[in-house]
């Protein structure tokens, strides 16, 4: 007859046997399941707690989401570590090891792990000093979007094309950022505009201004201002300085539409736009007297 006790009592030596031992103590079969499963479930419980969370900050009005974000995300990874050192302390791991893993872990971060650690820290550095939050308009590199994500790995931008772009954190901190939202979500577009060198300049700026008053997105306060630049080489240059709100993540539409405008203004007004130029000195071969 099977003797199920037998087997039971087999099977839990097996489970007990010390495969490894660290400090006061082994590494069983029963420890690595055991742990593995307390482990594997406190992940699965804190991550959908994590993502319970943010999905509740968009629902809600009337708060900064993106410190309630930082706050969320730097809370879930140093629960995360506390959770995991209590669970292995629970089950009567000695942790003595770990100053071995740690330098284990220290070795390996010099050879092969030193780029991950680096976005590890730079996105906890993001996270803190909030250099950038979710939808601002940033320009990094060669690469310009809307900032959707922000993880301690990296972080992803939305471009005009929607395209998404998935950028390592340590980029934010070792290269040059421009941040168009920092400090609010109004930017300044500058338009150049060339005219002739006898076109009435007062009378550019006055249809300049007027373009800019009629098109749909342009504020009115900070108000548009026309600058003559400078004296080019073929006409006249002016800058159009707009500020905008609308297209803040579209300044090439907006650029678009007020050349448009300015076009058909300067047609309709008889302003010429400056074709190249060049001045031409003919000097007359003169034959020399032959010598005598």
């Amino acid at each position: 007859m099977f003797d199920l006790s037998s087997l039971s009592a087999s099977l839990w030596r097996i489970l007990n046997y010390p495969l490894i031992s660290l400090g006061k103590s082994s590494i069983t079969l029963w420890a690595i399941s055991f742990n593995f499963a307390l482990i594997a479930g406190f992940l699965v419980v804190s991550m959908k707690v994590r993502n319970w969370l943010l999905d509740s900050l968009i629902k809600r009005k009337g708060i900064n989401v993106s410190n309630w974000r930082a706050a969320i995300t730097l809370s879930y990874y140093v629960i995360l570590i506390i959770g995991m050192i209590g669970i292995l302390q629970t089950t009567g791991l000695d942790l003595s090891f770990f100053t071995i893993l740690t330098g284990a872990i220290g070795i390996g971060v010099g050879f092969g792990l030193q780029t991950i650690f680096s976005n590890f820290i730079s996105g906890i550095i993001i996270l803190i000093e909030r250099p950038l939050k979710l939808g601002d308009r940033i320009e990094v590199g060669n690469v310009s979007g809307n900032v959707q994500n922000i993880s301690v790995r990296a972080t992803t931008i939305i471009t005009n094309d929607n395209v998404a772009i998935i950028i390592p954190n340590s980029d934010f901190i070792s290269k040059q950022v421009i941040n168009w939202s920092h400090a609010g979500n109004s930017v300044r577009i500058s338009i150049p505009i060339s005219v002739a060198y006898d076109s009435d300049p007062e009378l550019v700026e006055r249809i300049l201004l007027e373009v800019a008053a009629n098109a749909s997105g342009v504020l009115s306060q900070p108000e548009p201002k026309v600058r003559l630049a400078q004296f080019g080489e073929n006409g006249l240059i002016f800058n159009l300085l707009v500020w905008t709100t609308d297209y803040s993540d579209q300044k090439g539409a907006l650029k678009s539409v007020l050349n448009f405008s300015v076009l058909k203004s300067f047609r309709a007004a008889g302003i010429r736009m400056p074709l190249p130029q060049r001045e031409m000195h003919i000097v007359e071969n003169q034959t020399p007297k032959d010598a005598t």
